[in-house]
């Protein structure tokens, strides 16, 4: 029986070695032995082997003396397999990347499950491979978790699992600026993931009693915040939220929608005075200014809005509240070119597993994140199953809801746009669990049939099932 063998060429980065990995760990489960490992030599007799090239144009000569492909869009990726000998080209690293992951996703699971009474087959044991051709490139250009720090009880292996699924984008919410956040960043780097950190514009629990009458100072205490604790560390932006988490129009009397803007817009034009390339999301819960958008209007272009609690599922942490849907998709259409056509726009979606409030504390200082005992992991996955269970049950109800809403976005800004999940406190670094893995497909790949997706999700088997 012929051997795997795997070729590769320049590893200028972590990403591309990402690549290596994820076929090495597909090819272990189903040969039972390592692949070969090599860089391109072009003088090598590969005959004995059932070879795959690698990587992109730039980094592997095989790909670039061979390749037929035109790929042009950042992430896109081609798998092409003729006579035994398959081409994973990636417009970028990431592409190569995450090429490498849908080798198991579009080819392997393909062919291991024909369309025959027959059901299931190991043909990666035999001497031929299958030929096949498939192209893709994300739908949704930023796509990713939002989620407090303080329950991420694995960063690795959060981040491991956002890496599998795609996902290019990581909000992470403290209360201080994490003692290993450049740990996070450089190892969410490696894996293509950027590291937005998330952190107050006077935001906290109790925003019924916050007073926004006297604002004086607020702006400079933000960024004084800034400078102490997030402007040495790594990261690829901030996202904050304010005063807007509230059911009411307003607070003290005043208008939520029109202090919010003026606030924002008075410390953004401190932050870009001093950090004019800063990455800078404002996180909007649209429930208190929905009514009131011709004051939102006004925040600064520069700033991202990232909006949240937009109506109904999916915006609702609730699955099964789809009664007001048409009406938040208008709503999504109005919000999505509030400042022009070239809004710059996000959202957080829900509807999958949140913050235990009734158990809620806020730090009193910075922390090591992301790092726990087999023992707090376990015993937290068997608290979060019957959660996840529900969950499950509506996403698979109301999956077209989930995909329509994608899809409406991606018409409107062409997949310009960053869709986050909030996925928090659900050990997703120990469960990929089935909802998350739906979703992060539909944001990759929006076009196909929604049973189509649910179906090919499905069958991964890194997928948990509650």
């Amino acid at each position: 029986m012929k051997k795997f063998a795997i070729i590769y060429g320049e590893l200028s980065n972590g990403i591309q070695k990402r690549a290596l990995e994820e076929l090495t760990t597909t090819l272990l489960e189903y040969t039972l032995e390592y692949p070969l490992c090599f860089r391109y030599d072009p003088a090598a007799d590969l005959s004995e082997y059932k070879c795959i090239y690698v990587g992109t144009k730039k980094s592997n000569p095989y790909i670039r003396e061979n390749s037929q492909t035109s790929l042009s869009i950042p992430e896109e990726y081609s798998i092409t397999v003729k006579n035994s000998v398959a081409v994973i080209e990636g417009y970028d690293d990431a592409g190569a990347l995450y090429g490498a992951i849908d080798f198991y996703n579009k080819y392997i699971i393909k062919h291991e499950h024909p369309e025959t009474e027959a059901c299931w087959i190991n043909f990666l044991l035999g001497d031929t491979l299958p030929d096949f051709e498939h192209v893709s490139a994300p739908a949704v250009k930023e796509r990713g978790l939002w989620t407090w720090g303080h329950v991420i009880y694995d960063y690795k292996k959060y981040i491991d699992n956002m890496m599998k699924l795609k996902m290019n984008r990581v909000i992470i919410w403290n209360d201080f600026a994490p003692a290993n956040g450049n740990d996070i960043v450089e190892y969410a780097h490696d894996r293509n993931i950027q590291v937005i950190w998330g952190f107050s514009w006077l935001w906290d629990t109790h925003l019924a009693s916050s007073n926004i009458t006297d604002l004086s100072g607020k702006a400079e205490s933000i960024i004084k915040k800034y400078d102490d604790e997030y402007a040495a560390l790594k990261g690829d932006g901030i996202y904050f939220q304010t005063f807007t988490e509230v059911y009411g129009e307003t607070i003290g009397g005043v208008l939520i929608a029109k202090a919010a803007a003026d606030f924002v817009n008075e410390t953004a034009a401190l932050f870009y005075e001093k950090y004019p390339n800063l990455e800078i999301q404002f996180g909007l819960h649209a429930i208190s200014v929905k009514d009131k958008l011709e004051f939102i209007r006004n925040v600064d272009p520069r700033l991202r809005i990232v909006w949240e609690d937009c109506g109904a599922f999916p915006f609702s942490y609730v699955p099964t509240d789809i009664d007001t849907f048409d009406e938040t998709k208008d709503f999504v259409n109005t919000i999505a070119r509030l400042r022009s056509d070239n809004d710059r726009f996000g959202v957080v979606t829900k509807g999958l597993v949140k913050l235990d409030w009734q158990n809620f504390e806020h730090l009193n200082g910075p922390q090591y994140i992301g790092l726990s005992s087999d023992f707090i992991k376990e015993n937290r996955i068997a608290r979060k199953r019957h959660f996840w269970k529900y969950v499950q049950a509506h996403w698979l109800t109301n999956a077209d809801k989930v995909l329509e809403m994608i899809r409406e976005m991606y018409t409107i800004k062409n997949g310009d746009l960053i869709s986050t999940a909030l996925v928090e406190d659900g050990m997703f670094e120990e469960n990929i669990m089935y909802p998350v893995a739906l979703y992060s497909e539909m944001l990759w790949d929006c076009h196909s049939d929604v049973k189509e997706l649910v179906s090919k999700v499905a069958l991964r088997s890194y997928v948990t099932f509650a």
